[in-house]
C-alpha cells in the first residue's frame, strides 16, 4: 500500500475529495499537480472569467468579454462556476458562425478515480446567436451535469499555474491558468430563487399608511355617509307627511 504523503493530505481536506468512485485513487502529487484546484482560472488572453463582471443571473444577461474563452472557479468547500465565450464555425455554410456565451454554477466532487463531477444549482442560462437560424438569438436556460474524465496542473515557466481539464469523452479543454487564488464567484445558491423570493417580498409589503392622514380620510368617508343618510330620512318624512 503507497502511504499518502504531506500534500495528499492536504489537497484532499481542501477539494473535499470523495471515495465513492473508482478503484485506484489518485495520487495529488507535486508531479501531476503543482497546487491546488482552488481559486479561479482562465484561458488565452484571460478576457473571460467568473463573477459578477460576466453574466447577471437575476435576469439572465451577459457583459460580453473582448476576446472568447474559457474561465472555471472553484472554492475549497465544494462549489464551482463556469463562464464561457465562444464561436461555433459551420463547414458547409462557412458564413453561418454560432457564436455562444453562457454561466452556470453548482457543486463539484473530486473523485478518487481523477475526475470531477459537477452538479449545476438550476440557475444557468445561455445565449445563442445564429444569423442563418429562424430565431438568430435567444436565451435559455442551461444546467446539465457536467464530468470530466481528468485533470492536471501544471506549472508554465512563463504564465505560472496551468489547469488542463478533459471532457468526458478524453477531449481537451483550452488550458487555462490561475488568475487568482481566491475564487471569484457570484452567491452560491440558486440566484433565480434568491431575486424571486427578494421580488415577492418586496411586493408582499404593505403601503405605508401616515397616521395624521387616515383619520382625516376616515373622517371626510364618514361625512359623506352621514350627509347622505340625513338626507334620505328627511325626504322620508316629507313623503309621510304629504
Amino acid at each position: 500500500m503507497i502511504i499518502p504523503s504531506l500534500l495528499t493530505v492536504v489537497l484532499a481536506s481542501l477539494v473535499g475529495t470523495s471515495f465513492a468512485q473508482g478503484s485506484t485513487p489518485i495520487v495529488y502529487d507535486s508531479i501531476h499537480n503543482a497546487t491546488v484546484i482552488v481559486g479561479t482560472w482562465s484561458s488565452g488572453s484571460k478576457a473571460v472569467q467568473t463573477g459578477s463582471g460576466f453574466a447577471a443571473p437575476a435576469n439572465m444577461t451577459f457583459n460580453y468579454p473582448k476576446t472568447t474563452g474559457i474561465s472555471y472557479s472553484f472554492s475549497a468547500d465544494g462549489f464551482y462556476e463556469i463562464a464561457r465565450y465562444r464561436f461555433n464555425s459551420n463547414g458547409s455554410e462557412p458564413t453561418c458562425i454560432t457564436g455562444v456565451i453562457g454561466w452556470v454554477h453548482g457543486t463539484y466532487t473530486l473523485n478518487t478515480n481523477g475526475s470531477i463531477s459537477m452538479v449545476p444549482l438550476g440557475d444557468g442560462f445561455q445565449q445563442i446567436q445564429d444569423p442563418c437560424a429562424a430565431n438568430s438569438n435567444f436565451v435559455e436556460s442551461y444546467n446539465l451535469t457536467e464530468y470530466y474524465q481528468s485533470w492536471r496542473i501544471f506549472q508554465d515557466p512563463t504564465q505560472g499555474f496551468k489547469l488542463h481539464m478533459f471532457q468526458f469523452d478524453g477531449s481537451p479543454l483550452a488550458p487555462q491558468f490561475l488568475v487568482s487564488a481566491t475564487p471569484n464567484m457570484l452567491p452560491t445558491e440558486n440566484l433565480l430563487t434568491a431575486a424571486s423570493s427578494s421580488s415577492v417580498s418586496r411586493r408582499s409589503e404593505p403601503e405605508p399608511v401616515t397616521t395624521s392622514n387616515a383619520p382625516e380620510a376616515l373622517g371626510r368617508h364618514w361625512t359623506k355617509s352621514a350627509i347622505s343618510a340625513g338626507v334620505l330620512v328627511l325626504v322620508s318624512a316629507t313623503v309621510s307627511l304629504l
